[in-house]
Order: structure tokens, then C-alpha cells, then sequence
């Protein structure tokens, strides 16, 4: 198996470069990316379910080194940092076609990602890799089934609010999980905290993936920011109400006002 993270701006270090009209990662606070880290907790489900050696794959600065580490600690069997100033700037189109033309060397039977990121919000990134790859691709997943695995086919389900819909995908397979599964990756224990994992991380540079820089970073990227601005947040008015008479007066009207009460 392979699984797709990704490392994030911390929400609250979030650093723009308004000329470039980009998100600063060099130097910057970074979290693992929520849904990512519940595929990453269901790849370490199945290594240990079926005995799958799991390679953690990720496209950003070398800076994110010591958090491959510690996913080496709590199960991870090899970390692959994919990383190159040529790189910088790409948008999901050129980040797809890095990342694809890696996966597609590493012949993976699986490979678990996040739905969505916190910094992007696109979901574009996997179905766009599994076309790529051509491999069989579900988004949104809430479940993988229990004995999920069987005759090179996994279950998996995606919850909504109308429907639980399960579905068999023929391997091999891009797997995009959901962070409502609620699948948590555990902590590094004490034992491994210092434990040695550097000879299991590997960079790969376009030295090793050779891609045309005319077809990477911001030469690469189809998508142009045209102008980036500042939300306006408004201040809105709270009222509350007692579970009086009054109280249910009130909030009938409020109802009836927004047209949600038919009298008829």
C-alpha cells in the first residue's frame, strides 16, 4: 500500500504571498491534513488486518522531515518525500502529474488519500491521479469493510445524510478517505520517540521523476489566481428565547416570517 499525505499550513500560522498569490510552506507550521491522517490510520488498519507493508508518500518541503519520522514510529514502513524547487507554485493539475508519475513507478495495489485538504479544499488531487494512473477510485469514504479485502476486490462505504452505499472496487485501487470515518492514526509511544528512521525516508527530486519544467510548478499550472481579497465577516444578531409561551410565540413567527411554517 502507499498513502498520499499531505502537510498543511497550521490554521493559525498561515503565511500568503500576495505578489506570487501562493501559500508560503517554506518555514511554516504545519499539521498533517485531517483527512489524510484517517487514510493514514486506515492503511495502518489493513497492515496490520493483512500483513501489507505501508509507504507514506508526500509532495512538499524538506522541512516536513521530522513528521515522516514519527509516522515511521507509529507504523509506517518507508516515507518518500517528493521535493523540488521546480515544484513550487503547482497547482492540483501539475501537482497530479508529479505525483502520478511517481505512484504510477511504484505500482501500488492500494493507495489510501484524504478526500479533501484544509489549504485547498479542491478534491481535485486524487480522482485526478487515479485517471492518471488508471486505477479504480472511490472518494469520500466513511468504512472499510471488515474482512474488506477478498478475490483482489476491497468494500468500502460512503455515508451521506440520506444513504449508507457500499461498493466492491477491483484492485488496484485509489482510496480517498473522509475524515468523517473517524479513523485516527495513534500517538508515537515513549519506547519509540528517539528511535532511528532516517535510513527508511527517501527523497525524490526531478532528477528521478525527469519531468519537463515546462509541465511543473507555475509554468505547469492551468489554474491562475486573478485576485485574492479579505472576507468581510457581519456581526449577527442573537436572540434568546424561554421555553415559554412567549418563547414559542416568538419563534413561530420567526418561522412563519422565513416562509419554513405553512399555515395552510
Amino acid at each position: 500500500m502507499i498513502c498520499l499525505v499531505k502537510f498543511v499550513p497550521d490554521v493559525e500560522a498561515f503565511q500568503y504571498d500576495s505578489e506570487k498569490k501562493q501559500l508560503i510552506r517554506e518555514n511554516v507550521k504545519t499539521i498533517i491534513n485531517p483527512d489524510d491522517a484517517s487514510a493514514l490510520a486506515a492503511a495502518l488498519r489493513l497492515k496490520k488486518q493483512y500483513g501489507l507493508s505501508v509507504e507514506l508518500v508526500t509532495m512538499g518541503p524538506v522541512s516536513v522531515k521530522p513528521k515522516l519520522r514519527d509516522y515511521i514510529r507509529i507504523g509506517a514502513d518507508k516515507a518518500v518525500l517528493i521535493s523540488d524547487a521546480a515544484y513550487s507554485g503547482s497547482d492540483t493539475y501539475a501537482t497530479s502529474l508529479i505525483l502520478g508519475d511517481y505512484l504510477r513507478q511504484a505500482k501500488a495495489d492500494i493507495i489510501l488519500t484524504g478526500t479533501h485538504t484544509i489549504d485547498g479544499d479542491t478534491a481535485h488531487v486524487p480522482a485526478q491521479i487515479a485517471e492518471r494512473i488508471d486505477y479504480s477510485f472511490l472518494s469520500g469514504i466513511t468504512k472499510l469493510e471488515e474482512q474488506c479485502m477478498k478475490d483482489h476486490t476491497i468494500l468500502c462505504s460512503v455515508e451521506s445524510d440520506e444513504c449508507i452505499s457500499h461498493y466492491s472496487l477491483e484492485l488496484p485501487a485509489l482510496l480517498a478517505v473522509s475524515r468523517e470515518s473517524r479513523y485516527s492514526p495513534p500517538y508515537v509511544s515513549y519506547a519509540d520517540l528517539d528511535r532511528y528512521v532516517d535510513d527508511k525516508i527517501e527523497v525524490v527530486t526531478n532528477a528521478g521523476l525527469n519531468i519537463p519544467e515546462e509541465k511543473i510548478g507555475l509554468k505547469g499550472s492551468r489554474t491562475r489566481v486573478v485576485d485574492t481579497y479579505t472576507k468581510a465577516l457581519e456581526t449577527r444578531q442573537r436572540t434568546i428565547v424561554s421555553t415559554d409561551d412567549e418563547g414559542i410565540e416568538y419563534v413561530y413567527q420567526f418561522l412563519k416570517e422565513k416562509g419554513f411554517v405553512d399555515e395552510k
